[in-house]
């Protein structure tokens, strides 16, 4: 949980509270904004990427040293850290860069902590139990909106709040480094404890076909899509919409608040039943967020709406790698990998849609409208993807694998 809330809840989404600093303080504008939250989406895809083909290159690159998963997650921790300390100096030329790099640690750090913990869980019978790992980013979110909040109070510069959010990576960095350290020992090379066959409450008799996989990555792909623009912009929506409120900050720690009572929601709900009904009603709800917020501008609207994108984020996460780990239990890490690049190539394609589409508005408040109906639309055929791959492809009577 503490690596996620580093790698996601920061070297992700710490942007996102900061964002309206850093318009305020004059050293970026909306579209430049969007082409450096695309970097940072870009590098999440290059990363995830990597993960999805780590067992080719190791088997094609044998003069390659053996990396355990845990390293993976500590190298990664470490360059979060450091990239957003980097974000704290005044090199704008250089911040694409280190957004980039930033997505790609963070990529790096999700599949393998993600991977690692399924795993430990499974071989200790308590795989529902990993929904907590998935509170998480929302506790980074949270934290990282609440001290936005206090340094906007105190009218602090965004180059500060990237120093401080540095020096939080590298204290939670800090407090998992030796577990990982004593925990992953052991493990193969890229990841193996990440593919290890376990038992799994509901698979197929045979690994999932090539079809159903790529379906499931595409509608996974449009969760991405779906989520990115609120979560990118939602500060600057809110303060569009709601000029002067003092409430205008609270919306961004709502947002994480609700992806920490999702996760651990999820952890309540049972391990036998078919992951791709839940996948649907998630997205709906998802949906249905942004819907508050387009039809009710106001507190009230954003508040339940931020909740609402919130609660299914990082749920939507755990059900979708369980249903990996159903699908493919012997390459688990891999097509985590692939599920993760297609949820990068939706985010990737969120903000240039919304610099586009505020180009052509005649104001930021249209603009921004259409971009959200736009996303709840593709979170809505997400779900109906889900429903009929439930249909074509039920659940098989449960078996144990060793």
């Amino acid at each position: 949980m503490l690596s996620l809330a580093a790698a996601m809840g920061i070297g992700r989404f710490a942007f996102t509270p900061l964002l309206p600093m850093m318009l305020s303080d004059g050293v970026i504008d909306l579209p430049s904004a969007s082409w450096l939250a695309s970097a940072n989406y870009l590098g999440y895809l290059v990363g995830a990427l990597l993960c999805t083909f780590q067992p080719w290159i190791w088997k094609h690159l044998r003069f390659l040293p053996a990396v355990a998963a845990s390293s993976w997650v500590r190298a990664g921790l470490v360059a979060t850290a450091l990239l957003t300390l980097g974000m704290a100096l005044h090199l704008p030329a250089v911040w694409p860069l280190l957004r980039f790099a930033a997505g790609v640690a963070s990529a790096l750090v999700f599949v393998y902590t993600s991977g690692w913990c399924l795993a430990q869980l499974a071989r200790l019978g308590a795989p529902a139990l990993g929904g907590i790992m998935y509170a998480g980013p929302g506790a980074g979110i949270a934290l990282s909106g609440l001290f936005a909040s206090a340094m906007v109070a105190l009218q602090w510069t965004a180059a500060t709040g990237w120093l401080i959010f540095g020096v939080l990576a590298a204290v939670l960095t800090t407090a998992v480094w030796r577990t990982f350290q004593e925990r992953g020992q052991g493990q193969g090379q890229g990841g193996s404890a990440a593919n290890a066959p376990v038992s799994t409450p509901a698979t197929s008799h045979a690994p999932a076909g090539r079809k159903q996989m790529l379906l499931l990555a595409l509608a996974y792909g449009l969760a991405g899509f779906g989520y990115i623009i609120t979560a990118t912009f939602l500060p600057v929506i809110a303060r569009e919409a709601m000029p002067g409120s003092v409430w205008i900050d609270f919306f961004w720690p709502i947002f994480g608040l609700g992806v920490v009572t999702g996760a651990l929601l999820a952890t309540r709900i049972p391990a036998t039943g078919d992951f791709r009904y839940l996948l649907a009603g998630a997205y709906t709800v998802q949906a249905l967020g942004i819907a508050a917020s387009v039809f009710s501008p106001t507190l009230a609207g954003f508040a339940i709406g931020s909740l609402l994108l919130g609660i299914p984020f990082t749920a939507i996460t755990f059900f979708a790698m369980q249903e990996v780990r159903r699908l493919r239990p012997a390459a688990a890490a891999s097509y985590m990998g692939l599920l993760t690049a297609m949820y990068g190539i939706g985010q990737i394609a969120g903000p240039p849609l919304v610099a586009v589409l505020l180009r052509h508005s005649r104001s930021l408040g249209e603009g921004f409208t259409l971009s959200l109906e736009i996303a709840a639309a593709a979170l809505l055929a997400g779900a109906l993807m889900y429903l009929w791959m439930a249909s074509a492809y039920p659940v098989m009577k449960a078996v144990r694998q060793r």
